[in-house]
């Protein structure tokens, strides 16, 4: 019942030219070390949001250099994700907490998909809280076993956080994005230390991948997108904590000043995200039919080369989340030389650093204060979007990932009990 993920073949190789023969150096030192470990990353949806795009890069590179890496995703009905899209909700702040029903069909399909694991991985990696009970569950199926949040746990619902807590101290080590994402129950002294690791975007994906001007322009002429006029894009799932609705009173300031300026406002549907369906209906109601507002999806023939295409395009790439674990978008649209404007919270300030790579604000009228500044000064845009992009080669690029995975395997499996 647990699906394996097919993920093709990448050469760490290929990125020297883009991260240097120092760090390819470093991973392979580490690498030589840990030849033929078993492991396996274990995700709630191969489709859709940040994690499996991830791993999409992540599991072949670990391949590559000769990790015998897997990764499989859970089974789940709608009753199981939507459950699951409450708790991410909670985690990350919101008051609803999950009633007594929805704890036991999380615990429940926990049991389904531990029952399905199979044994002697040496170490299993745990994405997120839909399948965190599974370690609790056949803990005898893997050597050592590693959480990783991929959320904003600093200020959860207490209620939700009391009950999902106590699995976590079992695991060998706890892996968040940020020191502030660490929660309690893992900060006293007889737990191992979590380990801060902020992800990466693979430069050569699809998504990423150097696009001329003119195939660029192209693919926003199919969708309707003027490109000579000026456009603001937002990359992002629809939901909430994006503030797609913020990003459409944002630009409606702009346009008051410079109203040749277009919105799109792009994303996929993933499966494990039943409420964004509802989201998106309530997005396009908040645009009133505004011809200008593209509003685009996978369901409209949107894909990576497409999403690639109107980051390429946007004269300012937004993302103003009012929560964000990290948002791999960020750095997307910086590696594409795009000014970039976003929320100041979660994992944005660690891509952005303000008025030098970008700019991070709090509310719709500094999105706009800001978009206006960078569309009136070109030179401006330009010279953070310079820095944008060098901030990111050094720091959020798949092989600096790799390279920090290696190392957390090769300390979890030292110091784990035989």
């Amino acid at each position: 019942m647990l699906q394996p993920v097919g993920v093709g073949n990448k050469a760490l190789a290929d990125y020297t030219h883009l991260v240097g023969r120092t760090l390819i150096k470093e991973i392979k030192g580490h690498a030589e070390q840990l030849k033929g470990l078993r492991v396996l990353h274990l995700s709630a949806t191969a489709f859709g949001g940040g994690v499996a795009e991830i791993l999409y890069t992540l599991v072949p590179l670990m391949r590559d250099v000769g990790i015998d890496a897997e990764w499989h995703v859970l089974f789940g009905k709608e009753e199981f994700f939507n459950t699951t899209k409450i708790m991410h909700n909670a985690l990350q702040g919101n008051p609803q907490d999950l009633t007594d029903e929805e704890w036991e069909i999380w615990e429940r399909y926990n049991e389904i998909n531990a029952e399905q694991l199979s044994k002697d991985w040496d170490v299993v990696i745990v994405h997120d809280p839909q399948p965190a009970a599974i370690r609790s569950l056949v803990p005898d199926n893997a050597k050592s076993w590693i959480w990783r949040c991929h959320i904003d746990l600093s200020t959860p619902n207490p209620g939700t956080i009391e009950r999902l807590g106590p699995y976590l101290p079992d695991y060998d080590g706890t892996v968040f994005h940020l020191q502030d994402y660490v929660p309690p129950v893992l900060m006293n002294g007889d737990n191992r230390q979590p380990y801060i690791c902020p992800p990466a975007i693979d430069p050569l994906s699809p998504k990423n991948m150097a696009l001329s001007p003119e195939d660029a322009a192209f693919v926003c002429d199919q969708f309707g997108i003027d490109v000579n006029r000026p456009l603001l894009c937002q990359v992002s799932r629809f939901d909430p904590w994006k503030d797609p609705m913020g990003v459409i009173d944002a630009y409606k300031l702009v346009t008051q000043k410079i109203p040749q300026v277009q919105l799109a406002l792009v994303g996929s549907m993933a499966t494990d995200d039943p409420e964004g369906w509802d989201f998106l209906t309530q997005t396009m109601a908040y645009a009133q039919g505004d011809p200008d507002i593209k509003i685009l999806n996978n369901l409209n023939n949107v894909g990576a080369i497409e999403v690639n295409a109107f980051q390429s395009q946007a004269d300012i790439a937004i993302q103003k989340s009012t929560r964000e674990g990290f948002g791999l978008t960020v750095s997307e649209a910086l590696w594409k030389v795009r000014p970039f404007i976003g929320g100041d919270v979660g994992g944005i300030p660690l891509q952005v650093k303000n008025g030098e790579t970008g700019y991070l604000v709090s509310s719709p009228e500094e999105c706009a204060q800001r978009s206006i500044e960078v569309l009136e000064q070109p030179e401006l845009g330009k010279q953070l979007a310079r820095a944008g992009k060098e901030h990111v080669r050094q720091h959020f690029l798949t092989p600096r990932l790799l390279r920090d995975w290696l190392g957390i395997f090769r300390d979890v499996s030292t110091t784990s009990p035989p």
